[in-house]
């Protein structure tokens, strides 16, 4: 049985929530143009949130970090592509893509839904990919951390 206010996870699922939103600052940032890519500020709003997260996972002692830090991912992921869809005009200013060959001719109503949708979709797997990563990263470091091997 878990804790009490405790998910499956390890965690409360507000503590899950709150992990996730820590990267949404790097999401508004890039969206609006204020951040570029290359600088000290984007690396840290880039790699600072998976590192909380693995931290978090591993001082907390979750029982399946891996799962716990794909589910951050995730929520991380529908964070992801609600920040997108919100700034998608402020993003794009005004000029968003459009699909193009045989499919340059379709609606611009259509255009918005296809690339929006792969947005979507693309910021979902991003997510959990970086939850995922970050939750192997997690697994291993608790897998050293807990090893019974370790010289007293």
């Amino acid at each position: 049985m878990t804790a009490p206010n405790r998910s499956a996870l390890g965690l409360p699922w507000i503590a899950l929530i709150g992990l996730a939103l820590l990267a949404v600052p790097r999401v508004v940032l890039h969206d609006l143009d204020i951040t570029r890519e290359g600088t000290f500020v984007n690396s840290l709003l880039v790699f600072g949130p998976p590192l909380v997260w693995i931290a978090v996972a591993v001082l907390v002692r979750v029982p399946k970090p891996f799962l716990t830090l794909v589910v951050v991912g995730a929520v991380y992921g529908v964070f992801l592509a609600l920040g997108h869809q919100l700034l998608w005009n402020a993003s794009w200013d005004g000029n968003p893509p459009t699909l193009g060959g045989n499919l340059a001719d379709l609606p611009p109503a259509a255009h918005a839904v296809v690339i929006r949708g792969f947005s979507v979709v693309s910021s979902l797997v991003t997510g959990t990919i970086v939850g995922a990563v970050s939750g192997l990263v997690a697994w291993g470091v608790s897998r050293l951390v807990r090893s019974p091997s370790r010289a007293s």
